[in-house]
């Protein structure tokens, strides 16, 4: 490569987030990646009063579009591939033109409630889990499948999960990428197929689920309008690891070892590395998932709310003089230990708004005094919330331990809540384990690597040496920010 400029064609990662969304742009200098990110816009689903909660595609493809094209006056030299990674579980049902019918449902309504029972009544939780190792919980694919099932939709339209459906929008064919399709509830791992056993039981048209793929998988070209411009002349579109923690963990600069992984965002994913899916009735029992990897293994991990908890409390604070992130987190290290925690499995706590009220009706049900509702209080939230996230990341590595008999070395932190320095120090008293701070925008870097080494390699999957030697390169590289929109 020249030292002059840009020498080799850039690379484009989108982040799907249920906060915000993000699309970063990778280009060369001197032989070294330097990450630009060219936007940064505010996510969230809207009531639709009787249609529920849902995905606003619209907006959300606008500001792609915007982002993109000012990704291609940014790198002239050239981009090589787009890469899209998001959460898991949601999905757009399509026309015969590959058009959304509707907006998607959000993961968060509570329509799959009923869903999840009549799913039950004819396989039983623990069966489920024996054959796709999903943990259970309302908000999976499978529940919400069938959600759609009983509102008379016909099996036979087609779906495919929101990330998956971005690269779709942007001129992929229909594809469920493996690590993304595993937390669907619909996979089996041992075959690393769509699980026969689950689709004929529920009456789910097989034909309408996506193509699997592995991670890593060139998709072809991106669609004619953006061809046109100079820049995106050769664009490939990639799949990479389109789950957002399956990319985050691929982003963490070391080869898999004896360590434990916090993926710490909206929801916090307290886990390990394994070479094989654990799908025990104690692993069912204690709530985990198998999730595919980027380098062909599983990350068993256990989720619970996180910083989901304290953005919602914000939403009500922002009515007064907002408290900033930071000023909160320094108020709470001020404060005494909080005293009882919070039981962060009840399902009261998953529904958006309401927070500090949801929050006080389990303290009620205790027999606890509640929290002042006001901004005063801000603080004590905060601190409730940080001393409950610690306790429960403790009990999960305890669980760990006993069902794997292994012990984690140390813990790697990705994702926002890493910057959090008072709940990482919580987090190490809890569980006796140093913490090491990943990336902050760990799964744009692991959605790059994959990219770059789809592109240099040619091949899919991709290998585990090459991915982590990708990762080292890339987590070096500083990190722009560009524009932000509210």
């Amino acid at each position: 490569m020249s030292g002059a400029g840009p020498a080799e064609p850039a690379l484009i990662a989108i982040d799907l987030g249920a906060e915000s969304c993000r699309v970063s742009l990778l280009r060369w200098h001197a032989d070294r990646p330097l990450i630009s990110m060219v936007l940064r816009f505010a996510n969230g689903p809207e009531n639709h009063g009787a249609a529920g909660w849902r995905w606003n595609l619209d907006h959300i493809c606008g500001e792609l579009d915007a982002a993109l094209r000012s990704c291609a006056e940014l790198a002239p030299e050239g981009i090589a591939a787009v890469g899209v990674t998001g959460w898991a579980v949601d999905y757009v049902r399509l026309d015969s033109s590959g058009k959304p019918l509707a907006f998607p449902y959000c993961y968060r309504d509570e329509r799959t409630r009923t869903a999840m029972s009549a799913v039950h009544s004819i396989l039983p939780a623990e069966k489920l889990y024996a054959i796709a190792g999903v943990q259970i919980q309302p908000i999976n694919t499978l529940y919400q499948l069938y959600a759609d099932h009983q509102a008379g939709v016909a099996d036979s339209i087609p779906w495919v999960n929101l990330p998956e459906y971005i690269l779709h929008w942007l001129g992929a064919p229909r594809i469920a990428e493996y690590t993304n399709a595993t937390h669907t509830g619909l996979v089996d791992p041992a075959t690393g197929q769509w699980s026969d056993k689950i689709f004929s039981a529920l009456g789910f048209d097989r034909r309408a689920a996506p193509e699997l793929v592995a991670p890593g998988t060139a998709l072809g070209p991106i669609r004619d309008d953006l061809r046109r411009l100079p820049a995106f002349a050769e664009t490939q579109l990639i799949a990479p690891a389109c789950h957002d923690t399956a990319s985050a963990i691929a982003g963490i600069p070391e080869p898999r070892g004896n360590w434990a992984y916090i993926s710490s965002g909206t929801w916090s994913l307290v886990g390990v590395p394994l070479e094989h899916s654990l799908r025990t009735h104690d692993a069912f029992a204690r709530g985990f998932t198998n999730l595919g990897s980027a380098d062909g293994g599983i990350l068993f991990h256990r989720g619970i709310p996180g910083m989901w908890l304290l953005q919602q409390c914000m939403n009500l604070w922002q009515q007064n003089p907002s408290w900033t992130l930071p000023e909160l987190i320094e108020a709470a290290h001020r404060l005494p230990d909080p005293g009882p925690l919070l039981d962060l499995d009840d399902p009261a706590l998953l529904p958006p708004g309401d927070m500090t009220a949801r929050i006080n009706g389990q303290r009620a049900r205790h027999g606890l005094a509640p929290l002042p509702d006001n901004f005063d209080a801000a603080p004590r939230y905060a601190n409730l919330i940080f001393h409950s996230l610690a306790a429960r990341y403790g009990k999960v590595i305890q669980d760990i331990e006993q069902m794997t008999s292994h012990r984690p070395q140390k813990i790697f932190i990705v994702g926002g809540g890493s910057q959090n320095a008072y709940l990482n120090a919580l987090t190490e008293q809890a569980t006796g384990l140093p913490v090491r701070r990943g990336s902050v925008e760990s799964s744009t870097i692991g959605n790059f690597a994959l990219q770059w080494a789809r592109i240099e390699h040619g091949t899919a999957p991709i290998a585990a040496a090459t991915l982590t030697d990708k990762v080292l390169a890339l987590a070096k590289a500083p990190i722009a920010q560009g524009t932000e929109r509210i």
